[in-house]
């Protein structure tokens, strides 16, 4: 179980890192947008990334 704790963050870094290698314009344009965006629109799309994880971890356990 430990291992696959990691192998997720590991792999999230991967995904994460992705999108500044490839297209580090595009990276800070997406950063540009969410510092004009309220806390509200934030915590929103922070919830709804975790619910929509929380589903895939459910699902892809089994």
């Amino acid at each position: 179980m430990p291992d696959a704790v990691w192998l997720a963050l590991a792999l999230m870094l991967v995904i994460e890192g992705f999108l500044p290698f490839v297209s580090p314009a595009a990276w800070r344009q997406v950063f540009e947008r969410l510092l004009a965006m309220s806390d509200g629109q934030i915590r929103f799309v922070g919830l709804s990334s975790m619910l929509a994880g929380g589903l895939g971890l459910l699902f892809l356990w089994r």
